[in-house]
């Protein structure tokens, strides 16, 4: 994996290794106040983005799976299947996202649309590229977040893999948000079969 300028280091093994101390109950103990830097530079692990992106992986993953098991229990007609993988950016392999479920849906006027829903853990702009990949986003932010969002699917010329179907909406983005209540609404929507169930969704 081809690095870049950000570094990484372990932070839980750090902190264990570098309990914080209480000024007043050393000076308590001792009766002066130790002003010894309590860490150094040298004593942090840094991490390889290799281990980086396994445990950003690791994350992502079992984000994924409670997120498609409070999707799958709100009601036993509305059931997708657990089709979790994870994908980390290339450089930047504390980011990544998830694929979580994929189905078939009714979609404004088409009848029959393949779709994919993901959760990553940054926020950007989703793009109209046609291949199916990190490509797909722009404007990528490094800071702390959680974007959930489903596009549009269809086979593409390579075997094996997909590629947005941009006829969906012109860019094939179903829905985009980093609210998690509004994106299991709009999952469970999309797999809803009949209008009784569409109207309790529309509550929640």
């Amino acid at each position: 994996m081809q690095q870049t300028g950000f570094r990484y280091y372990d932070a839980v093994a750090f902190k264990r290794a570098n309990p914080p101390r209480s000024a007043h109950t050393e000076f308590l103990r001792t009766g002066r106040i130790d002003r010894t830097p309590t860490w150094s530079a040298t004593e942090k692990r840094y991490l390889s983005y290799e281990e980086v992106a396994e445990r950003t992986g690791r994350k992502l993953e079992r984000a994924g799976s409670i997120t498609h098991g409070r999707i799958n229990r709100f009601h036993q007609s509305i059931q997708f299947p657990r089709l979790i993988f994870h994908r980390t950016l290339a450089g930047t392999p504390h980011l990544g996202y998830c694929h979580i479920t994929v189905a078939k849906s009714r979609f404004a006027e088409f009848e029959n649309v393949q779709w994919a829903f993901y959760m990553a853990n940054f926020q950007a702009e989703i793009g109209a590229d046609s291949d199916h990949g990190e490509q797909f986003f722009d404007s990528i932010s490094h800071t702390p977040g959680r974007m959930y969002f489903a596009v549009a699917i269809m086979p593409a010329e390579e075997a094996g893999r997909l590629r947005i179907d941009s006829k969906i909406r012109g860019n094939g983005v179903l829905f985009r948000t980093d609210d998690p209540k509004l994106a299991m609404k709009n999952v469970l929507m999309l797999g809803a079969g009949n209008e009784a169930l569409r109207k309790i969704i529309r509550a929640m």
